[in-house]
């Protein structure tokens, strides 16, 4: 592995050793099993030109799902299974992944949404070593998606609050189907905690931080109608998750400038400018405008991302706590997601410096916002018993939209004047 950061040699192995190990985590997946292996080993036998493993990671399935995965090992070559005594899709990935020999690894989910032709344009850059890590994106111009309308758009509420909240680069954290070189996963999996679905946003965030390279692929992807997947569990798991990681990477919990070193692509050489300077078209890395028209473009843009988790939160909380209850916990998250995002994005602070006081001054914001649009729901509801769930939501993104103003005046009189 090249620890200096600079291109890395393309991968060389053995006639006889599987360049690529493609992992399928599988929970009760007894009748789904057996068409999706043999779909897949007929198309890496037709279509793949390098010596492949397929890796059945059973994780605590309680139906025949083992005793299919067996039978498909016996049956086809270069299959292989492992059992997993407890749960969670992360957890079988990064278990089956650490266990592995070859030098590539990659995912895909049993239901095969993802169309195979993509494999190949996937895994190439690592086997190259153009690349560090490779995703399927559903959301890019060039993808064709046929998925309903709830899912589609909390996939990209969901994407907009990671750049928004943890200023995520890749366009699309949750499609099932991913690669990652051998020697990368090595240094990262043991740094992420999550087993479950937020597992693979978790991975994508610390290689972006530590400045490896991830190559995006366009993918035909159909929906699987019946996929098992709780949206509203999920929807929950990946905010804690997000809520968790901005933390760790607020505190300088993780030690990324150790994996920069050792993982990072070094910059480029060309020519110098003084210190202070930037070269003609360039901007200074990692300078943030200070005039309030950027400024307002970007607040803006972290306020699109923070209004859709909000709705997105609040409705999958509202039947369960209530109007008011769910209105108070999806503005706290968001609120404080999006004082760190403007922080950094908008007003180009870094580090910890004055963090706890800019916290205070978004609990402040927080405050008002809370005081806006509870009081709205309030006159809402006194005007009318039940309301239909459109006027309610209508009602809420007016008040946001008014919190929002106090909120860019609020942080922008405390953050303005302290730029690092």
């Amino acid at each position: 592995m090249n620890t200096l950061g600079g291109p890395r040699a393309a991968i060389r192995t053995r006639p006889t050793a599987a360049v690529l190990d493609v992992v399928i985590p599988v929970y009760n997946e007894e009748v789904d099993l057996g068409p999706c292996v043999r779909r897949l080993h007929a198309h890496l036998s037709a279509h793949f030109p390098y010596p492949f493993q397929i890796t059945i990671a059973d994780n605590a399935s309680v139906d025949d799902t083992l005793t299919v995965a067996n039978g498909l090992a016996g049956e086809l070559p270069g299959v292989e299974v492992l059992h997993l005594a407890a749960k969670g899709r992360g957890r079988a990935l990064s278990a089956a992944w650490s266990a592995s020999s070859a030098p590539v690894l990659a995912y895909m989910d049993v239901d095969l949404s993802t169309d195979l032709a993509a494999l190949l344009p996937l895994v190439a850059p690592l086997i190259s070593g153009h690349s560090d890590l490779a995703i399927g994106t559903r959301l890019a111009r060039t993808s064709r998606v046929v998925r309903g309308t709830k899912r589609e758009v909390i996939s990209r509420a969901y994407n907009l609050l990671l750049r928004g909240a943890l200023a995520a680069r890749f366009s699309d954290a949750q499609c099932g189907f991913k690669a990652i070189r051998a020697d990368v996963a090595v240094e990262l999996l043991p740094l992420v905690r999550d087993t479950g679905w937020f597992f693979d946003t978790e991975l994508l965030v610390l290689a972006q931080r530590a400045g490896l390279r991830i190559h995006e692929v366009p993918v035909d992807w159909v929906d699987d109608p019946d996929s098992r997947v709780d949206i509203v569990a999920t929807a929950l798991a990946d905010l804690r998750g997000m809520g968790r990681l901005g933390r760790a990477l607020l505190t300088g919990a993780l030690p990324l400038a150790d994996l920069r070193a050792q993982l990072g692509r070094a910059p480029l050489t060309g020519p110098r400018a003084q210190p202070g300077q930037a070269l003609p078209g360039q901007a200074l890395p990692g300078q943030v405008p200070i005039g309030l028209p950027r400024q307002l473009v970007r607040f803006a843009a972290v306020g699109v991302a923070s209004t859709l988790a909000y709705l997105l939160l609040f409705v999958a909380t509202r039947g369960i706590l209530g109007a008011q209850p769910a209105n108070l916990l999806a503005l706290l998250v968001t609120a404080v997601a999006n004082t760190a995002a403007n922080r950094r994005l908008t007003f180009g602070i870094s580090g910890r410096r004055h963090a706890g006081r800019h916290h205070l001054q978004g609990l402040l914001a927080f405050g008002l916002g809370l005081a806006l649009t509870s009081g709205s729901l309030a006159v809402l509801h006194a005007a009318h018993a039940a309301p239909a769930r459109p006027v309610e939501l209508a009602v809420l993104v007016a008040a946001n939209l008014a919190a929002t103003v106090l909120r860019f005046v609020l942080l922008r009189l405390g953050m303005h004047h302290r730029r690092t």
